[in-house]
């Protein structure tokens, strides 16, 4: 039996596996409305097999996004955008759907990473006056930020909230709030990017204020059974920076709040990191994390095989795992690791037929002596 195949309760949604599609910009909306490209994209990973999948991060207001081509849920426009594509998605496929809600802070007004991801000046074409928790440039040559004051920080708990009304009209499952890679959130936690002397900076305790603070405006802006978790960078990889430590009290401290799981992931707010890549090599913090705090954890980063997989769910080193580019590259992932772990997943029976001879079970519920 696969531990990876196995189902996964988070709140009142349970999943039927562990295999997870990680949120992935697609820098392809128009005014932070969806488009076909995402009723492509979510179609095809929606036939995948995974146990869930989180649609990309989501910016609560046209300054939260990363770039002026990210998706959004802040107007009645986008809302009714992103329900078509939903429905569409939904008509063919019964995998519960989640979404990341963003706010990309001093790391918005960029160009999509095929234009170089550079930022877009205020003064340019399609660029905006971006916002942090100090008036701190993420690189030295970009403009400076503006420091947000508290109607500034009022607001973005609104829209939050907004956002997670929206997500509950539109009938998502659940909700990740994007806490990690350097976005606004991220940019509250860590001293690197952090440097108010109210009550949001200085000590562990104020600079979790305000992240804490927008998990509780999202946890009761939503449908109350359906689960909200939090993605989180577990260290800065920067001598100073948000650090493991900070990580496990946030996560104490969200638990507390009714948090259903902790996605951990690691760096993004400085370019000074220096990450040891290499296969799994951020499952250790996940470990850490569910040892520690108690709550289901998704590992991510560079897990790309089905017998690595297997391991870290079933070594007890996370709950799930979270697959992005490798889901890009092989959308059928979820098939080909249930026919090297002797699992089954389910499957359009449209593609029935391609169950290869000798794996009669891989496909759920389908049928034999197909035409």
């Amino acid at each position: 039996m696969s531990r990876l195949f196995e189902p996964l309760v988070l709140g009142d949604l349970t999943l039927p596996n562990r295999i997870l599609i990680a949120p992935m910009c697609q820098y392809s909306a128009r005014d932070g409305s969806a488009g076909d490209w995402h009723l492509i994209h979510l179609g095809h990973l929606a036939l995948s097999g995974a146990g869930l999948l989180i649609l990309e991060a989501t910016a609560v207001s046209p300054e939260g996004r990363i770039s002026p081509a990210d998706l959004g849920l802040y107007s009645d426009d986008n809302e009714a955008a992103l329900g078509r594509v939903l429905d569409a998605v939904r008509a063919h496929s019964p995998m519960p759907l989640a979404v990341q809600l963003s706010h990309a802070g001093r790391k918005g007004s960029s160009r999509p990473p095929w234009e170089g991801g550079a930022q877009i000046r205020p003064d340019e074409l399609a660029g905006w006056k971006t916002v942090a928790p100090s008036p701190i440039p993420h690189l030295l040559q970009e403009d400076e930020p503006t420091g947000l004051d508290r109607a500034g920080l009022d607001q973005i708990r609104q829209d939050f909230a907004r956002a997670a009304r929206r997500a509950a009209r539109l009938g998502l499952e659940g909700i990740e709030v994007h806490a990690a890679h350097g976005y606004l959130l991220h940019q509250f936690l860590s001293p690197l990017a952090n440097r108010r002397e109210d009550a949001y900076g200085g000590s562990l305790e104020n600079r979790m204020r305000f992240p804490l603070e927008v998990f509780d405006a999202v946890r009761e802006a939503f449908t109350p059974e359906r689960p909200v978790w939090v993605r989180i960078s577990a260290t800065d990889w920067v001598s100073g920076g948000w650090d493991v430590e900070g990580t496990i009290a946030l996560s104490l401290a969200l638990k507390a709040r009714g948090c259903a799981a902790i996605h951990v992931t690691s760096g993004g707010v400085s370019a000074a990191q220096a990450i040891p890549i290499g296969p799994g090599y951020q499952v250790p913090f996940a470990q850490r994390v569910r040892g520690e705090v108690g709550l289901p954890t998704f590992a991510v980063g560079l897990i790309t095989e089905p017998e690595q997989a297997e391991q870290i769910v079933a070594s007890g080193s996370a709950d799930a795992v979270s697959l992005a580019r490798a889901m890009l590259y092989d959308p059928r992932w979820p098939w080909h690791a249930a026919a090297a772990l002797g699992a089954s997943v389910q499957a359009p029976r449209q593609y029935w037929r391609s169950q290869p001879r000798g794996f009669e079970t891989l496909f759920a519920g389908a049928g034999f002596g197909q035409r």
